[in-house]
């Protein structure tokens, strides 16, 4: 009875820790494709795009980049709580 505890325990660890890998890439490819794709590569086909001033793409290097991962800060936070629930490892 107690290995049976135990290998279900196990699984639920599994589950927990892939959901919150799968949680992270998401952020981390979320996150590159703003910073990395917008605010340089893709810069020069958002020029023609004006925002603020400015155009997109030199807006996404300076601002949005930083906007977007203070989104994914709220985003990462609410989802864990959430997952923390279902797994039942809430503070």
């Amino acid at each position: 009875m107690a290995d049976q505890t135990t290998h279900a325990q196990a699984e639920a660890d599994k589950g927990y820790w892939a959901a919150n890998v799968r949680i992270i890439l998401v952020s981390l490819v979320i996150w590159a494709v703003v910073s990395f794709g917008f605010g340089i590569l893709l810069r020069p086909a958002l020029s023609g795009i004006a925002v603020g001033g400015t155009d997109l793409g030199f807006w996404f290097a300076q601002q949005g980049s930083i906007l977007v991962f203070l989104g994914l800060i709220f985003f990462y936070a609410a989802r864990m709580n959430k997952l923390d629930r279902e797994f039942g490892v809430e503070e």
